[in-house]
């Protein structure tokens, strides 16, 4: 009786274990890699000179463009943003930071091509630039006919053309205009995105807001009626996607007012305003410090655990706070 309770229990199949082990160590690899991608891309230090230290202007600017898509689509397990395969389908806070990179790329991208690149408003555009810019602005979630980062690879390629010919004595269509003008157009759009991202970052603890749409001129209409509150609190599942958002932009804005810093030296020396995009670097940096917790915590403003959100909203809003006075200052004759 024994024998056969014995050979009972060796004859059971194997197969439920072996499953188990495969399911676990397929599960294992699947955290290890989520894990590793989830790390942001360290900051690089801007090219300010071409390899013979000559210095060109605007190849910094555009050198930098090329540079932030790059690691965009080359870090650690490249764009995540329309992969539809495990990890990466679970990741979704590298998808919210590359939505932030890709948003100041394509600001960036769409500044030269109306404005660095031309002398005035009747200027002919570059031909490079203007079919690299058109290059970024398809659906960051395509992955297939045709896919992101083929299309954003094709913008790489077209900037990296524009930044050729302008180093290229020879070239003498390729230009970028470094003047005061120019470079309020790019903190304009710049001032609306870290404004919008404070906002929404704001909104992890607020509940509503009072509607100032309208605020500021009496005569003002909009099209559909204006309620007078407006429910803004940001959904407990959303909170970090907007955080990654933010700290995406953040570290594609750092990299630009870098390059910005030298294109733009005389202009900044001349408005006496280098020391403005100084501490904007500096509260950019400041956001970008590594997370202290595995999960972005989202405490109430006062209460006793942190929130996450307020503080990166502080350091955008600091930094904000220093375009507006440059610009300002650029406004200045």
């Amino acid at each position: 009786m024994k024998e056969k309770s014995a050979a009972k229990i060796l004859s059971k199949p194997r197969w439920p274990r072996i499953a188990a082990w495969v399911i676990g160590a397929i599960a294992l690899i699947f955290i290890i890699l989520g894990i590793y991608w989830s790390r942001p891309p360290d900051i690089f230090w801007v090219n300010h000179t071409i390899d013979d230290e000559r210095i060109v202007v605007g190849y910094s600017s555009t050198d930098t463009l090329i540079r932030v898509a790059e690691t965009m689509l080359d870090k650690p397990g490249g764009y995540l943003s329309n992969d539809r395969m495990p990890p990466s389908v679970f990741l979704d806070n590298v998808p919210n930071w590359e939505l932030g990179v890709l948003q100041q790329v394509r600001d960036l991208a769409r500044v030269i091509r109306n404005d660095y690149s031309r002398s005035q408003s009747q200027s002919k555009e570059d031909p490079d630039v203007r079919d690299a810019e058109q290059a970024f602005f398809i659906d960051a979630n395509s992955w297939i006919f045709p896919a992101s980062e083929s299309e954003y690879r094709k913008g790489i390629e077209g900037f990296r053309l524009y930044r050729d010919r302008l180093v290229d004595d020879a070239d003498t269509d390729a230009q970028f205009f470094a003047r005061a003008d120019n470079l309020r157009e790019w903190l304009a759009q710049v001032e609306k995105r870290l404004g919008s991202l404070t906002r929404r970052l704001g909104d992890s603890v607020a509940t509503s807001r009072i509607n100032e749409d309208l605020a500021g001129d009496p005569s003002a209409e909009a099209s559909n009626p204006q309620p007078d509150r407006f429910e803004v609190r940001t959904s407990w599942f959303e909170v970090d996607d907007v955080f990654f958002e933010a700290r995406g932009t953040a570290w594609a804005l750092v990299h630009f007012f870098r390059a910005a810093e030298f294109d733009f030296a005389h202009v900044l020396e001349d408005k006496n305003a280098s020391v403005s995009v100084r501490q904007i670097i500096r509260e950019l940096e400041a956001s970008l410090q590594p997370l202290g917790s595995p999960v972005i915590l989202n405490g109430s403003g006062y209460g006793f655990f942190a929130n996450h959100s307020l503080v990166m909203a502080n350091y955008l809003a600091r930094a904000n706070a220093a375009v507006i006075n440059l610009r300002e200052l650029l406004d200045q004759g």
